[in-house]
């Protein structure tokens, strides 16, 4: 069993390495609420040994509807929603492409507020955020459905299913403050599923958590429109971007998406000042092209900055993909000198547990100031985001 101590915040290195040789979560092998990766979704949220107010049972099909601002009345009972650059235009009783928006007799409702499908405690490593409260955990909220349609989705089962389809927790904002309150974290997460498609629950969440003096973590497709991208970003704290490739192409085919879009909103983000981090999965001949590589990293330096976190993750076979490899390690490691060759400052490969480059590095000095194995951390050598060794200022939100 692993052994977890809250105070030091460290586990049994070989057994989280081998964790890792299998793709599975390590972390999540030791935490309180597991991984829902892995966690059979139908089991009830287990009891929090600190007391914390844990959601009722979940109930399979559990539906919510909540006006939503986010619709345009059009002739005829029909809307169309504002929301995400799809656009869709629903007649009477009709769902949008993401499945969780409807047209109910005339006006635009949300499905999933409220009812969320995932509430638990992680690592804020695993979102993956490796410059925002190191150490800490953060309580992660999901409900059902997505604006996008990834081949290689690793919660599709959540994501890419209707809400009568997945078992949710009758969970309204007050109640997951309460929760997060009680069990002492310092941050909401929307992450897991897409929260796009969740905007007003996760709109009514980031200003409860702000009058909490609690952090809003975002892990976003970023396939959303400007106005609704603008409005949320002045209640969100940092973002983990998920940007799946640099090839129109492929953001067609295994996205159903535009890649313009997503970068529009990434640059929004950037400008808006909120702290970004970015991922990109490396998926074997599919995306991870060296040539496209070096030319998203270039356009990530130029139009974001040298100083945005990038994550290149490993593609694990799963979903429509599973016929593909696993990403090797190589592949990974090239991409991570490409970005480094570009410019970049701070590159990860992650979801290859107890590998160097899981480690944070001061860009002025070289010395390692964050030591991680997994999603734990092991060595910290910064003094309020300052490097301890050559006192440069690293980009994050460190306390």
């Amino acid at each position: 069993m692993l052994q977890w101590n809250k105070l030091t915040r460290k586990v049994d290195r070989r057994l989280i390495l081998r964790a890792g040789a299998y793709g599975a979560c390590a972390f999540c092998l030791a935490s309180v609420g597991g991984c829902a990766l892995f966690r059979d979704r139908t089991e009830d949220v287990p009891a929090d040994p600190e007391g914390a107010a844990m959601p009722d049972d979940a109930r399979k099909g559990l539906i919510k509807r909540e006006p939503s601002p986010w619709f345009t009345q059009l002739e005829g009972e029909h809307v169309r929603c504002e929301l995400c650059p799809k656009a869709c235009e629903l007649a009477k009783d009709e769902r949008g492409l993401c499945r969780v928006r409807e047209n109910r007799d005339g006006e635009g409702y949300t499905l999933v507020y409220g009812n969320p499908a995932l509430v638990q405690e992680d690592p804020v490593e695993r979102k993956p955020f490796f410059h925002v409260l190191p150490g800490s955990r953060a309580l992660s909220v999901s409900t059902a459905g997505c604006n996008l349609a990834c081949k290689f989705c690793e919660v599709w089962d959540m994501a890419l299913v209707k809400p009568e389809d997945v078992h949710a927790y009758d969970m309204p904002p007050e109640a997951i403050i309460d929760y997060a309150l009680t069990a002492g974290l310092p941050a909401l997460s929307y992450a897991f599923g897409e929260p796009v498609v969740f905007y007003e629950y996760m709109d009514s969440l980031s200003v409860k958590a702000k009058e909490h003096g609690l952090l809003n973590l975002m892990h976003t497709g970023g396939y959303i429109n400007e106005e609704p991208l603008r409005a949320i970003a002045e209640k969100i704290d940092a973002v983990n971007f998920d940007l799946k490739g640099f090839n129109e192409e492929f953001y067609r085919e295994y996205v159903g998406g535009e890649l313009d879009n997503v970068l529009k909103s990434l640059k929004i983000l950037h400008d808006s000042g909120v702290h970004i981090e970015i991922t990109n999965i490396v998926i074997p001949t599919v995306n991870d092209d060296p040539g496209e590589i070096s030319e998203m990293c270039s356009w990530i330096v130029s139009e974001i900055g040298p100083d945005v976190p990038l994550h290149f993750a490993r593609f694990y076979p799963l979903y429509q993909l599973s016929g593909l490899p696993r990403t090797p390690v190589s592949t990974l490691e090239r991409a991570r000198e490409k970005a480094l060759e570009a410019g970049l400052h701070h590159v990860y490969i992650a979801k290859v547990t107890g590998h160097e480059a899981e480690n944070t590095y001061c860009p002025e000095c070289g010395e390692k100031v964050i030591k991680r194995v997994g999603f734990v951390i092991e060595e910290i050598h910064l003094d309020r985001g300052k490097c301890t060794f050559c006192s440069a200022q690293l980009p994050g939100l460190w306390g």
